[in-house]
This record gives structure tokens, sequence and C-alpha cells, in this order.
């Protein structure tokens, strides 16, 4: 176990050394080995010395892996990269150092690690289930006795970017021009759609007042949803601007209530979580995916990070503020720009409020679930900052609060440790709560079912993450049939002379 240990030490100083200032040739030609030796390291000391730390040093070798591939790739800009690359290096290897350091904690026995871990599971359930608890109060949508009227509402325009769209955006604006809102302008970018079925369902609600924006094709360092947000909101004419995607489904009141929520509550942004529909012919597949995305938005103690829940189905901001936050040229290369402006509202004067529809406010989604996987693809990664050590520390952070209490009734069983056990099923009782929560408020409905997927949807969630992270710095991510890893990672622009 000593020589497996020396082996990786040496190995983590070499890779230090690719970051010193002697080019980057030389850098990735000693990568290119240290991608294969750095995790035959780790399946060494598994090997020799089998255990919970040599599979946590093991796990992080292979993130450490997939960074040295980056540095050997060098598909991105060399000065964003060597920045990236040596930060990962760094903190993968402070993770492991730190969990070597463990290893010399005699103290405990095995026995007295289980029961820990156990005992930090529980904490760290307990407070995952506080705070959704707290979301679920505080995003309750709330019934106001004052209404305001048609002469007191301000001018609202909606804006939806549209490509290759076919059924959804027809019945998105068939709900929306039922709307009873009095001052309301609907605008529909025609993003450069392949076909031309887009351009004649919006030119079909030309006599609803629904106008067509033609687009452009967005400059290199611009995501192309965002650069689409970016031409709506500089041709509306509204005091407060709707940005919503085509699978959003409003009733008649819907906008109504929802600028009334704004107004009343002295904000100027809001965000809405729709009501989902189970998308046809799902099954259980839809149950992995979804409720997991609206679980990241709703369970973490977001007040405490200073990053407040956000959706992209539907947001309302007001122009100024808008404005104020540096509009969308803020924001290019952002995959989840309502995240950033949020944040900017929330500080001016808490003027940010994240909803839950409900009541007056009545707004549903369905998406297949090919389309949710790709949404998880191209917003996972991102939402780390496309940082592989982040990516290794979530992973971890997952299979500890999620997976360890089964792991700990398993190791219950076999040492017969029954006040283990019971620690392992109250974790398990918390955190399976937590999920079941969230499955109730994406669907609507209570589903039992949430308990016992709880460990699938968090391998799920696993897989979807690093496959994300696998596909931005070595595949392609596409949306709506672009490739948009360029402006995300940038990557280096061909020469002019290559096909």
């Amino acid at each position: 176990m000593q020589l497996a240990f020396t082996v990786m030490i040496v190995l983590a100083v070499f890779e230090l050394l690719l970051y010193m200032p002697w080019g980057w040739r030389a850098s990735r030609m000693v990568s290119r080995l240290l991608v294969v030796l750095v995790p035959l390291a780790g399946i060494w000391l598994g090997v020799v010395s089998p255990s919970l730390m040599a599979g946590a040093l093991l796990v992080l070798s292979l993130y450490r892996s997939v960074n040295l591939l980056r540095v050997a790739k060098g598909r991105i800009q060399a000065d964003y990269l060597y920045n990236s690359a040596r930060s990962a290096s760094a903190w993968l290897i402070a993770g492991q150092v730190a969990i070597w350091l463990t290893s010399f904690a005699k103290s405990l026995s095995l026995h007295g690690w289980l029961y820990l871990l156990s005992g930090g599971q529980i904490i760290a359930a307990a407070v995952l289930l506080t705070s959704t608890l707290r979301q679920v109060r505080t995003t309750k949508p709330q019934q106001f006795k004052a209404h305001l009227t048609d002469a007191e509402l301000p001018t609202l325009t909606v804006l939806i970017p549209a490509r290759n769209e076919t059924i959804d955006l027809d019945a998105c604006l068939k709900s929306l021009v039922a709307s009873n809102y009095p001052k309301l302008e609907i605008m529909v970018l025609d993003d450069s759609s392949q076909d031309k079925r887009t351009p004649e369902i919006i030119r079909a609600f030309a006599q609803a007042g629904v106008r067509f924006v033609p687009g452009s094709s967005p400059p290199s360092h611009w995501l192309a949803k965002n650069y689409a947000y970016q031409q709506l909101a500089a041709t509306a004419n509204g005091e407060l601007l709707l940005f919503c995607g085509v699978d959003a489904r409003f009733e008649p009141n819907s906008l109504r209530a929802m600028v009334q929520t704004l107004l009343l509550k002295h904000k100027t942004m809001v965000c809405v979580m729709p009501q989902n529909l189970l998308p046809d012919g799902a099954g259980l597949k839809s149950l992995l995916l979804q409720p997991v995305r609206y679980a990241w938005e709703l369970c973490l103690p977001r007040r405490l990070l200073e990053r407040p829940p956000v959706l992209s189905t539907c947001w309302l901001i007001s122009a100024e503020a808008l404005r104020s936050a540096g509009s969308f040229e803020a924001v290019s290369r952002k995959i989840i720009p309502e995240s950033y402006l949020a944040r900017q509202c929330a500080k001016a004067g808490d003027g940010y409020s994240f909803l839950r529809a409900g009541g007056d406010l009545q707004l549903t989604s369905q998406k297949s679930f090919a389309e949710q996987r790709s949404t998880a693809v191209r917003t996972r990664y991102p939402q780390l900052h496309k940082r592989p050590e982040l990516v290794a520390a979530v992973s971890l952070a997952e299979l500890s609060v999620l997976i360890w209490p089964l792991c700990a009734l398993i190791a219950a069983y076999l040492i017969h440790a029954w006040a283990l056990a019971l620690l392992a099923v109250t974790g398990y009782l918390l955190i399976g709560s937590v999920y079941a929560i969230i499955v109730n408020l994406t669907y609507r409905k209570f589903l039992a079912r949430g308990f016992w997927l709880l460990p699938w949807a968090a391998v799920y969630d696993l897989w979807i993450l690093s496959y994300s992270m696998w596909q931005y710095e070595f595949g392609i991510v596409s949306w709506k049939g672009r490739n948009i890893n360029g402006p995300i990672m940038r990557l280096r622009q061909p020469a002019s002379s290559s096909v």
C-alpha cells in the first residue's frame, strides 16, 4: 500500500509540473502518459488495499484523468484551458490529499467510521429536508385581496425564441392569444429555422396580434438562444418582458396573475415553476430526470449560497431591471442567463421571487423524455462552471447523501450492527422524503415510487452529469440543431485555411 501511495504522490507532482511555464507542447506529451497512469495507480491502490478511502481516491483519479485528457486534446483556447485545468488539478489533488490524511485517524475502528458517516448523512438529509420544506412554503403562490385594474397594469411583451418548432409552438401561441391581459404584445423570433413550418406557424397568428421577428445568426461568442433573447428584447415595447419556451401553456388569467404578483410583492423579476404533465409513454424514466432537475433548485439552502432558484420555462422581468443588469450582453455565453439576472435582481432590494404555479397563476409544461434529457445534458456541466473538480465533488456528495444509507444497511446486516441499521433506515427515510416531495411538486400528485426510485435517480443523475462533462470537453452538445460547445467552452477557432 505504501508503494501505491508513493506512486500516486509522484504522479501528482508530475501533474502539477505540467503547469510550469515551459510550453504546452511538452505538457501535452506528458499529459497523454498521465491520462493512463493516474487511474491505473488508483486501481492498483484499490486492489492492494480495498477500502472506502481507496474507492474515493479512485473516483478522484478518474476525474483527474478526464482533466488531463482536456490538456492532451487541446480543444480549448490555450489561456482559458491553462487556468481551468490548473485549477481542476489543484482541487482534485487536494481532495485526494485530504482523503489520504484521514487514513491516519487510527482512533476510529471500522464500526466507528460507519456510525460517523451514517450520522453525517442523517445531518445532511435533515438539512436538505428542512430547506425543501421551506421552499415549498415560500414558493407557494399568494392570493392577494387587492387586484389591479386594467388601467393600473403596465404594458407586457411576451417574447418567444423559436427554431424548428411545430406542434408545441402552435399550442403555446393558442394559449397566449386567449389571454385576458389588456396591454399585451406577443413577439416570436424565428431563429434561422431549417424548415418553413416555424415561420408559417408564427404568421398564422398575425391576425391575433402576434408579431413575427426574423432572427439573424449569432456572433461566435454568443449562444444562439441568448442572442435570440437579445434581439427580442431590443424590439420589445413592453414595460415588463416575459420570456418563455414553446413548452409553456397558459390559462386566460395567467399573465394577469403573474404581473399582479410581481407588482404587489414589489419585485422586479419572478420565475414560475410550471405544473408538469407526464410525457406520453415515458413511464418511470421521467421520474428519474425532471424531478432531479427541480431538486437542484428547490432542495439546496440557496439563500445561504446567494444563488436563488431559477427555471427557463417562464420568467418575467421589468425592462428597466434587464437594462440595469447589462441585458443579455452580460450573459452572452451563459447557458442559463436567468440565474445571473435573478442574482442581480435579488441583490437590488430583494427584487426576485421564485414561485410555483397554482391558484390564479396557472402554468403547465410538457416535454418529451428526449427533450428533458437533452436539456439536462446541455445545462448540467455549465451549472458547475465547467470544472471537473466540482463534478467530482458533487458526485461524491450525491453518493454520500443519497446512496450511503443503502451501503450502511448492507454493512449493518453483515456485521450484525442493528443500531447502525436503524441509522441507515432513518437516513434513507429522510432523504427519500425529500425526493418524494420533489416528485409531488413536479407532477402535482403523490407518487410513493419517489421513495424507492431515489437510488436509481441518483445514479442516473450522476451519469447525466458525467456524460454532460464528457460531451462538452470532448464531444458535441447540440441545441435545436446547433453545436453550442464553441461559445460555452471557448474552443479554438479553426484556421482560415482549414476545411
